[in-house]
């Protein structure tokens, strides 16, 4: 929007006779809590949801009542800071919805804020770091049950999985994958089984949710469907795609399935190169050998794709094999929001994006009540010393790395066996061995517990943990030396030579920086050093700035 519009948009906003649930304006004078900021944000994306309306507002900068212009210092004079609050944000809410867009200018009365937000998709409430606002009138509040429901069912008002081919029959679904499905339902309810071998085939598919009053569905399509079926969901695709890449990342092979997808992630799973791997565990001289993926992770995995995949987007789900790690990837957002939420909440999720498919694929025992297969991953991965699986949001998709190695003896992979560690913990203790950025919460958690040290962002396990695990020297090597004992070297060097260049200089502590920078930390770490030590003239350069060379002053 250019700034004529966004004055005239304002204007607008102004004059509305009384604030709405989905406009908020604050003064922000000398700035706005952020975990008020983003109870509001929960709440106007509900509001405006239930408005049906594709926005909603927040501005800073002009007061409530009389909704005069006062100007607001919120993140002033610093327009990369107040663009990060998109991402700051998104990391607190569902599906890491953020705003569309953060406006400024200044008019003769004082700087305005207009941040614009979207509305809470169809089927999905946004929640605030896990709990769900909206407001009554202009007064924010916890959004009432009633309007939750009302946003919740939007999904199932318009559940793609459910919807019936009218020109499909039984004739089209694949004998063999029946039986499968079949078998499948008889070991999930064992206590059916000898009613289900009573049951015709369109009996069974009802009873286990897969068709409706005979009806076939795009899921039955999907899980059960002849290859040549998959039209009737035309332009959706029921395809996996399997592709095999070389350390470069180049492809090597690929093989695409198609429906019925009940057998095709057998097939997908017997394309994996399911290695052994060796490790020697503490305090034993005899190796342990597991393979790299627990078979329950690789097909879990596939599956929550197939439960998950957005169809009306026509994409394929695609897993990526490289040589010790496993990518799964399908379209759509990932509707509890973060993983954290799965780990932290460890119930079943409350909303699905397909949730017929999803049932019948519960009915056929090819996923787990959802929630809990995705600690399962976790955990197997913990029992290994593995890392943790990586989500990836970005780009409208979902996508999980499984890594089938230990990395580095990274600390966290082998602190999974102290059992006063929870799951939780060890997910932000990955975080830390990947060099990901941690939470301030989950910062201050590790820190409270003794698990890391540093300052930001050069965070590392602590000395307490290295000790636990045998890691002592990594730790030592990862550890910077104190400030002095790099000045007592390089004034050490200068005395036994009677001058350093900074080559010299570089040689001579380059090593002994903690192995947690990069080079180009390195060379800002030891240009620091040398000018503290030219500030406190104990050096100076009787070179020049082009070739310098530092000495000791004489009264030094």
């Amino acid at each position: 929007m250019t700034e004529v519009q966004l004055i005239q948009k304002l204007t607008e906003l102004r004059q509305l006779p009384a604030e709405t649930e989905t406009v908020e304006f604050k003064e922000a004078k000398n700035g706005y809590d952020f975990n008020k900021l983003g109870k509001y944000f929960s709440a106007l994306c509900n509001e405006a949801n239930l408005k049906n309306k594709p926005e909603a507002w927040l501005v800073f900068g002009v007061e409530n009542k009389r909704r005069n212009i006062v100007g607001s210092s919120f993140r002033h004079n610093n327009r990369p800071f107040l663009d990060s609050l998109k991402g700051e944000i998104a990391n607190k809410t569902t599906n890491r919805i953020t705003f569309i867009e953060i406006y400024e200018f200044v008019l003769p009365e004082g700087r305005v804020v207009m941040l614009q937000i979207p509305a809470a998709p169809k089927g999905i409430p946004v929640a605030w770091d896990g709990h769900y606002y909206g407001r009554d009138g202009e007064e924010l509040s916890p959004l009432n049950t009633e309007e939750y429901e009302r946003i919740r069912i939007q999904t199932y008002q318009t559940d793609w999985s459910a919807v019936v081919c009218p020109d499909a029959g039984i004739e089209d679904l694949d004998p063999s994958a029946i039986a499968k499905a079949r078998e499948n339902y008889k070991n999930k309810y064992p206590e059916q089984t000898a009613e289900v071998d009573y049951w015709n085939d369109l009996t069974f598919l009802n009873k286990a949710k897969v068709t409706i009053k005979g009806k076939i569905t795009r899921t039955a399509i999907i899980l059960l469907g002849k290859p040549e079926a998959e039209h009737f969901i035309n332009p959706a695709e029921a395809k996996i795609r399997w592709i095999l890449k070389d350390k470069d990342g180049n492809n090597k092979d690929y093989t695409i399935f198609c429906c019925p997808l009940l057998l095709g992630v057998d097939e997908v799973y017997k394309k994996i190169r399911n290695l052994k791997y060796r490790y020697i565990r503490d305090n034993t001289l005899f190796p342990e050998e597991v393979v790299q993926y627990e078979p329950y992770v690789i097909r879990e995995a596939i599956n929550n794709c197939i439960a998950h995949q957005d169809y009306s987007q026509g994409g394929r789900i695609n897993v990526v094999e490289k040589d010790d790690e496993l990518i799964f990837s399908n379209v759509g957002s990932f509707i509890p929001g973060t993983i954290e939420n799965v780990i932290r909440e460890d119930a079943p999720e409350e909303m699905y994006r397909n949730p017929f498919l999803a049932t019948a694929m519960f009915n056929l025992k090819m996923v787990d009540t959802i929630g809990s297969g995705i600690r399962r991953m976790f955990n197997y991965q913990r029992i290994r010393f593995f890392p943790m699986p990586d989500y990836d949001f970005s780009g409208g998709k979902v996508k999980v790395s499984i890594t089938g190695k230990v990395i580095d003896l990274n600390y966290a992979r082998i602190l999974a066996q102290n059992p006063e560690l929870g799951l939780e913990e060890i997910v932000m203790l990955d975080k830390v061995q990947k060099r990901k950025i941690l939470l301030e919460e989950e910062l201050k958690l590790l820190r409270q517990k003794g698990l890391v040290e540093g300052k930001k962002p050069n965070i590392i396990i602590s000395a307490k943990v290295a000790q636990y695990t045998g890691q002592k020297a990594a730790y030592t090597k990862s550890k910077a030396f104190p400030k002095q004992q790099y000045f007592d070297w390089i004034i050490k060097g200068i005395k036994d030579h009677g001058y350093l260049s900074r080559a010299d200089i570089n040689a001579l502590i380059w090593d002994r920086l903690s192995d947690l920078y990069n080079d180009r930390q390195k060379v800002i770490k030891i240009t620091n050093l040398i000018s503290e030590l030219r500030r406190k003239k104990m050096i100076y350069n009787s070179g020049s700035d082009a070739a310098p060379k530092w000495v000791i002053l004489n009264k030094y």
